[in-house]
Formats: structure tokens, C-alpha cells, sequence
């Protein structure tokens, strides 16, 4: 069994615990992604700065580089079994997806907010990796889940969020059915 851990900024270390956990058998990859739009947007300001002739400072990539590696070092050391690193860069969400691509099970933390039940718990990369995972997803709680009474109110089935209610149901507004129309006829 193949499964891969997605080492995100925020609750990887749940996602590597659970894996631990639950995959005692299992060839673990361990995935951490530097986002290619940091490059650009670095790049973006640099340009901006000093002009267009100027390049990223080598400094920038190898920093970037650096933390990618003492990340994936920290998430290996708290596996504390033998790991495959797999070190990427490019679109996030793609680049997990991908790194998922050959394993039977990828394990990831919730990014969002943690204080409620809901799909806010999910950012939009992860919500994109849930939903596009080419195998089983086994979606962790950073720390203890919120209690069950967190979860939002049912929505009124009469009137959905951010549909006002038909003017019919007032009583006021248009009738059911408009009368027929019937063109003039010139004699």
C-alpha cells in the first residue's frame, strides 16, 4: 500500500500522525509543494522594484528551497519510519493531486477554519485536492474537531439563502398564469 501525506503549511503534522497510525505496513510519501505563484508574484514585485532587466535573487528560490527541505525533514522525523520525500513545485493543488496519483490512500489536514464544522474548514486547495484525488482521501482535524452543534443551521427550504421569496407567495405580484394575449385586430 502506497500513501501519500500532503505536508501543507498548516496541520501536516496531524496528517503524518494519522498515517503513522493507520498505515503501520505502508510505503509513506511524504509531499510538500512550493507554490509556483510565490516565484511570480516575488518575481512581479523585484520586477516592479528594480526594473524589468532584473532577476529574482537566487537567494528567494534557495530560501524557498530550504524551508521546503526542513519541512519535509520535521515531517519525516515525526513519521520516524522510513519515508520517501517528494519535493515539488508548481500549482498546488495539481501537484498534490499528481503526487497522488499512484498511491492507494493520500492523507491531509483540514486549512480552514477550525472553530466550526463546515466547508469553511477547507481553503480552496485543499476543497480542489478533496474533490479531485485520484484514490481514497482521509481528511484529519488539526487537533481536537469542533463539537457537532458547530455545524450551520438547516437552510429554509421555502427560501434558500439568497433567494427572496416569489412575490406570489405574498399574495402580491404577477398572477400564476398571465391572461393570453390577443393581438388587435385592424378591420
Amino acid at each position: 500500500m502506497i500513501v501519500v501525506v500532503w505536508i501543507a503549511d498548516i496541520g501536516w503534522q496531524s496528517a503524518v500522525d494519522a498515517a503513522r497510525e493507520l498505515a503501520p505496513q505502508a510505503q509513506i510519501v511524504l509531499a510538500h509543494v512550493i507554490p509556483g505563484d510565490v516565484e511570480e508574484v516575488v518575481h512581479g514585485a523585484f520586477a516592479g522594484l528594480l526594473g524589468r532587466h532584473r532577476s529574482v535573487p537566487a537567494r528567494v528560490d534557495e530560501a524557498a528551497a530550504e524551508d521546503q527541505r526542513r519541512l519535509l525533514a520535521a515531517a519525516a522525523a515525526r513519521l520516524d519510519r522510513p519515508a520517501t520525500l517528494d519535493p515539488r513545485r508548481g500549482r498546488v493543488e495539481r501537484e498534490v493531486v499528481e503526487a497522488a496519483a499512484k498511491a492507494d490512500l493520500l492523507v491531509l489536514s483540514r486549512d480552514g477554519d477550525r472553530s466550526r464544522l463546515g466547508p469553511h474548514s477547507l481553503r480552496p486547495h485543499t476543497r480542489f485536492v478533496v474533490d479531485h484525488a485520484p484514490c481514497a482521501v482521509l481528511l484529519v482535524w488539526p487537533g481536537s474537531a469542533p463539537a457537532v452543534d458547530t455545524i450551520p443551521p438547516p437552510p429554509d427550504h421555502d427560501h434558500p439563502p439568497g433567494h427572496p421569496p416569489h412575490l406570489s407567495d405574498h399574495g402580491a405580484g404577477p398572477p400564476e398564469h398571465p391572461p393570453p394575449h390577443h393581438p388587435r385586430s385592424s378591420a
